[in-house]
């Protein structure tokens, strides 16, 4: 098959650390088979440029991917390759309904 001036191949690209001793995390171009705890069922899922995140049956939210803009929602800029749920919600009493993640923001619509 040819490919026309315009076409452009999508290849997995890894994020570099920053410098030594930061975590490196992988972003990758393709979907990637992840685990979660048996017990959660996912109920919403978005997507952000380099981050995911997804609300549970529960109301719990979990976050992962690139944080560098405090979008994990962690109260730090770390990364994360692991879903880590958001602690913030759960002190709170909050429980995450709906969440959409833009290109460096995660938003979520709460319940008390």
């Amino acid at each position: 098959v040819g490919s026309s001036p315009g076409d452009t191949a999508l290849t997995p690209r890894r994020e570099q650390p920053a410098a030594e001793g930061t975590a490196f995390i992988s972003i990758q171009a393709f979907p990637a088979l992840l685990d979660l705890p048996q017990d959660l069922e996912v109920t919403e899922v978005s997507c952000g440029s380099r981050h995911t995140a997804v609300v549970t049956r529960g109301g719990e939210l979990y976050t992962w991917g690139w944080g560098k803009y405090g979008q994990l929602g962690h109260g730090d800029n770390s990364s994360s390759d692991r879903p880590r749920r958001i602690e913030y919600l759960v002190a709170e009493g909050l429980q995450a309904e709906e969440v959409v993640c833009g290109p460096w923001t995660t938003y979520v619509h709460v319940l008390e």
